[in-house]
């Protein structure tokens, strides 16, 4: 692990700190936690790019994919030369990020989240946030976060349209409360069939990274207790009260304490 850099100076931050409900001990908090982006694609680079900037004090990106021309359109921290060289996608966010933010540790890692290494890379987080592109990686970090008692933000989008909730093992609903068990491949429409429009992921990357900064900051009581959905394209908001559903639901995680994808074996797809 590289060693953590020398606290930033608070007036790198002034803007946010002047926001009084971070203020300078939110941001001094911010500066001494580490968070874990899973996955470094559309969401993942977007969440590393707030996070970084903001001062998050380590930062751990996990992901084994590369950079290909057709992600530029919505993964907007990469670039044609990062595509052209095939530079993996952690790799690629790092080097920008630490142009970006200096003062932050950032920790690249290629490597595809699975039930064989999910808690070793889940060591010594404060947060877990989802740039993830597929449910059984979900279900994955979903268990190890329930299991750890790591507060973990997940979000996934397909064409214009996205949904973003928050984890609090203990005191809210996981996904496996919404969600028992991870759909079947095929049942679930995706970015290959639908598409992904580039607005429709910011704004999800955004409700997330606010929740983090929130865990982070100390103010885990300002997390949303809600399921978000947006949908962009219609300039459509809802949430879904899910308050209640940890108490209601049979869930095979929280309830019964049953981590089905922490059994050692690999969930590549």
């Amino acid at each position: 692990m590289p060693e953590t850099p020398p606290t930033a100076d608070l007036a790198r931050y002034i803007r946010q700190v002047a926001y009084p409900r971070l203020g300078e001990a939110g941001q001094r908090r911010l500066m001494q936690s580490t968070a874990l982006v899973a996955g470094c694609g559309a969401l993942g680079s977007m969440l590393a790019t707030m996070l970084v900037r903001a001062g998050v004090g380590r930062v751990r990106l996990v992901d084994d994919d590369v950079v290909e021309t057709h992600n530029l359109q919505r993964q907007f921290l990469f670039t044609e030369r990062h595509a052209r060289d095939a530079v993996p996608k952690v790799v690629a966010a790092a080097e920008v990020l630490r142009q970006a933010n200096s003062t932050v540790a950032i920790e690249p890692l290629v490597a595809r989240i699975d039930g064989r290494n999910v808690i070793e890379l889940c060591e010594g987080v404060d947060v877990i946030v989802d740039g993830l592109d597929n449910f059984p990686s979900r279900y994955v970090v979903n268990d190890a976060a329930v299991k750890r008692g790591l507060p973990w933000v997940t979000g996934g989008v397909v064409g214009a349209e996205g949904q973003a909730m928050t984890v609090l093992p203990g005191e809210t609903a996981c996904l496996r409360c919404l969600m028992p068990e991870c759909p079947s491949p095929g049942s679930v429409p995706t970015c290959d069939d639908v598409g992904i429009l580039g607005p429709a992921m910011a704004t999800i990357a955004a409700l997330e990274g606010i929740e983090a900064m929130k865990i982070l900051a100390g103010h885990r009581d300002d997390t949303s207790r809600q399921l978000t959905v947006v949908e962009l394209w219609d300039a459509r908001i809802r949430q879904i009260d899910i308050s209640q559903l940890r108490d209601q639901a049979d869930c095979p995680c929280c309830k019964h304490g049953r981590f089905e994808f922490l059994r050692g074996e690999s969930q590549d797809q």
